[in-house]
């Protein structure tokens, strides 16, 4: 089943569902057609999400879901006309929700709450984040459960399509009530103020920015200033991004096991399927059945199975346990997957106009279902880091890297070989175990106690992507020592392996004598955050799982 990196590729540029295009680090992405991401009440998927949010697919609204938000606004116009007060459309939010609002002020209310909420700090978010965010604040729109006008709906989808993005701070949203300080930000853009970048990513005057785009600025009423800034987006689009991310990454942890193990001159013997059967977590099977086909066939641990059985008997467990942890990393990504899905499904604002037609409060804006998992991630891909690192720094320990020079050094004494990039490994290992220790668990009381509890499911999301990245940069590392190890053997490697060392050397030379690693290590992290690795492999030997 393709990836949601790979789905999320081939819907923004009009793909088939394939992994056979994967971009190589420096070649230039063909210029195709993106295919567009339709906006209906239904949910979107995660790879929808990514499609938006990193590959730029425009999204279009048809003509049934702006009748249903029209709908839907007719009520909300009506409760605005009533004399009883109705939370979110004819008083205040939050701590003030006991104050009525007469009708003359409440256009004020609105630009007032997106002003005054736009109060982000820190450094800009990514980009990606941001139309991942806006996005799904604009599919939650289109459900016609938040009560805004067509032209709400309209004038978002046609900020996401202009390339023109918000700026947005690191710092601001506690996760409950939604991300609202990074949704503000964005809200104030479709206001015509605020600050923002083109498509360029160059800063441009918001005012002069829609008018070259042909996008008259919102003038909010009733409710349409909270439905803009409610909601779990920033967290959830992350999730997604992230979930693309390190599906990717379980893949190319399995390869490396396959090329570590050949270096190694393991056995393959531990990760037979009868044995995976014994214990059936399904994410380990898919593991060691990655491991088996990347591996299968080498000649080179046929060559040293006799040496093997007499005189090694057992690999470290960093290699014999690979499909467990690796395993119980692919498990949580499936409950992580599961969670988003369901997120995707929901409409999260507060009040919502339910199906009966009643304005309500609620709260379904908490995020702590999303919280929780983007925290899970954190752990399984810290630990996942912890054993790759692991198996990197048997190869270069003479005593236990079974006949290899030392630190795989070209002449050890007067080279250092691949010392240093295992102290790089071991350093981003230090700073992913930091960043495990979960976001989810802490609360700080807002809003003069009324939001008592918040998941501060943000800060999960932003330290998921430091993960992310710190992981991505550890497996890289093993790659590049597996394959230098793996050339310095005699025989020859499997063809799923040799594939691998193959895509590697069109960017980085095998052993020698020492030379500048640091731009080694990016080539490899190229390699592997752009699926690069993985595709190369799956052409040698049949898509993994």
């Amino acid at each position: 089943m393709p990836s949601i990196a790979a789905s999320a590729r081939n819907l923004a540029h009009g793909r088939s569902t394939s992994t056979e295009h994967a971009e190589q680090p420096g070649q230039p992405e063909q210029k195709q057609q993106k295919q567009t991401i339709t906006l209906r009440p239904g949910p979107l998927t995660p790879a929808e999400v990514v499609a938006v949010a990193r590959y730029g697919a425009p999204v279009t609204i048809p003509k049934e879901t702006l009748e249903a938000v029209a709908a839907t606004r007719r009520r909300v116009e009506e409760l605005a006309a009533d004399p009883t007060p109705v939370y979110g459309i004819s008083t205040g939010f939050g701590a003030l929700a006991r104050r009525h609002i007469p009708a003359e002020s409440r256009a004020q209310l609105q630009r007032s709450l997106v002003r005054s909420h736009a109060a982000g700090s820190g450094p800009e978010v990514e980009r990606e984040v941001i139309r991942a965010l806006m996005l799904l604040r604009l599919s939650t729109l289109c459900t016609g459960r938040t009560g805004v006008r067509p032209v709400v709906v309209e004038t978002y989808a046609a900020l996401l399509n202009s390339g023109i993005t918000p700026i947005v701070h690191e710092y601001g949203s506690l996760g409950c009530s939604g991300d609202l300080a990074p949704l503000a930000h964005c809200a104030l853009v479709l206001m015509g103020e605020g600050r923002a970048r083109n498509a360029q990513g160059e800063e441009v005057s918001v005012p002069e920015a829609l008018a070259k785009a042909g996008i008259e600025p919102l003038e909010l009423r009733e409710k349409e200033g909270l439905a803009l800034i409610n909601g779990t987006d920033g967290m959830l689009g992350q999730l997604c991004l992230a979930l693309a991310d390190l599906e990717t990454l379980a893949t190319t942890s399995d390869i490396a096991v396959a090329m570590t193990l050949e270096g190694l001159l393991g056995t393959l013997a531990v990760f037979d399927a009868d044995l995976q059967d014994l214990r059936p977590h399904p994410g380990q099977a898919a593991s060691a059945a990655n491991v088996r086909a990347v591996a299968e066939g080498s000649p080179l641990l046929a060559a040293a199975a006799a040496e093997f059985s007499q005189n090694q008997v057992q690999d470290a467990y960093s290699v014999r346990c690979a499909p467990q942890v690796a395993g119980g990393f692919r498990d949580t990504l499936e409950h992580a997957r599961a969670v988003a899905q369901r997120e995707l499904a929901a409409a999260v604002d507060n009040p919502v106009v339910a199906l009966d037609g009643r304005v309500t409060s609620n709260g379904n804006f908490h995020g702590a279902p999303v919280a929780y998992v983007l925290d899970f991630l954190a752990i399984v891909a810290a630990d996942l880091a912890s054993i790759s690192e692991r198996r990197t720094d048997r190869f270069l320990d003479a005593a236990r890297n079974r006949g290899l020079p030392a630190f795989l050094a070209g002449d050890p004494g007067v080279d250092s070989g691949h010392m240093i990039a295992q102290y790089t490994q071991a350093g981003i290992v230090s700073e992913l175990k930091r960043l495990a220790a979960p976001a989810s668990v802490d609360s700080i009381p807002s809003s003069a106690m009324q939001e008592d509890h918040v998941s501060m499911g943000w800060a999960a999301a932003r330290k998921l992507r430091r993960v992310v990245d710190g992981l991505t940069r550890v497996l890289a590392v093993e790659v590049l020592t597996a394959a230098r190890a793996t050339q310095m053997r005699e025989g020859e490697p499997a063809r799923g392996t040799s594939a691998a060392i193959a895509a590697l050397r069109e960017g980085v030379p095998g052993a020698g004598e020492d030379r500048f690693l640091a731009p080694e290590i990016e080539y490899a992290v190229d390699l592997v955050r752009f699926g690069a690795l993985v595709a190369a492999v799956e052409r040698a030997v049949g898509e993994l799982k």
